[in-house]
């Protein structure tokens, strides 16, 4: 059997690290509902729409492995991106909630971060949309061209999946993602309030009416 190259076994070892996510996640059916954390600023909130204070924000956690949060992003996303994102109304939040198999969404998430903040959403949105892929062939592979097309080359690829700071803090993120009372993904909170139907209609008519109110 021939010896795994060294760029796979820094793959595998970042893998084992990111595992650790995993054992927060079970910690999901202790947690209890808070919408006020949800609400709040939070360490590694990636941003697009309406600044900071804006009257609506709409908060989203996700993985880049579920397959609900890749059918949302599909179907759901270009709709409510064009209607509240780019129009201003709203302050859209995506927050990182690695799911099975979490050690591929923690890659994952590491490459986008490693694209950097213009190129995050890009990355995340090629992430979901190549989701069959990553799990029916090389992961590695998928999430190297991936990289390559956002800009980041094989070296920064493989020393932003060691970066071991990085998951650390991924790892605070779920956990606080927990706290706040996220027991699946994709989850949806709109002025910190739980959305149990992800629908666009569902979402606007509560984004409307929030937008409306005095």
């Amino acid at each position: 059997m021939s010896r795994p190259a060294a760029s796979d076994r820094r793959f595998a070892r970042m893998s084992r690290r990111a595992a650790v996510t995993g054992a927060a996640l079970a910690l999901m059916s202790l947690s209890a509902c808070g919408g006020d954390k949800v609400s709040k600023a939070a360490e590694g909130d990636m941003v697009l729409g309406a600044p900071e204070g804006a009257k609506v924000t709409v908060i989203e956690y996700a993985s880049v492995t579920c397959s609900h949060c890749a059918a949302w992003q599909a179907t759901v996303w270009p709709e409510f991106k064009a209607k509240y994102v780019d129009t201003n109304k709203v302050r859209y939040v995506f927050r990182e909630f690695p799911t099975a198999p979490v050690e591929l969404a923690t890659a994952g998430f590491l490459v986008a971060r490693c694209a950097g903040p213009d190129k995050y959403f890009q990355v995340v949105d090629e992430l979901m949309a190549r989701q069959n892929e990553m799990f029916t062939t090389v992961p590695r592979t998928v999430l190297l061209d991936i990289a390559a097309k956002a800009g980041v080359d094989e070296a920064r690829f493989t020393t932003c999946l060691s970066d071991q700071a990085a998951v650390a803090r991924m790892d605070a993120r779920v956990k606080a993602g927990i706290d706040a009372g996220v027991d699946g993904t994709p989850a949806f909170f709109v002025n910190g309030e739980k959305m149990t139907d992800a629908s666009l209609a569902a979402l606007s008519g509560k984004i409307d009416a929030a937008l409306a109110a005095n």
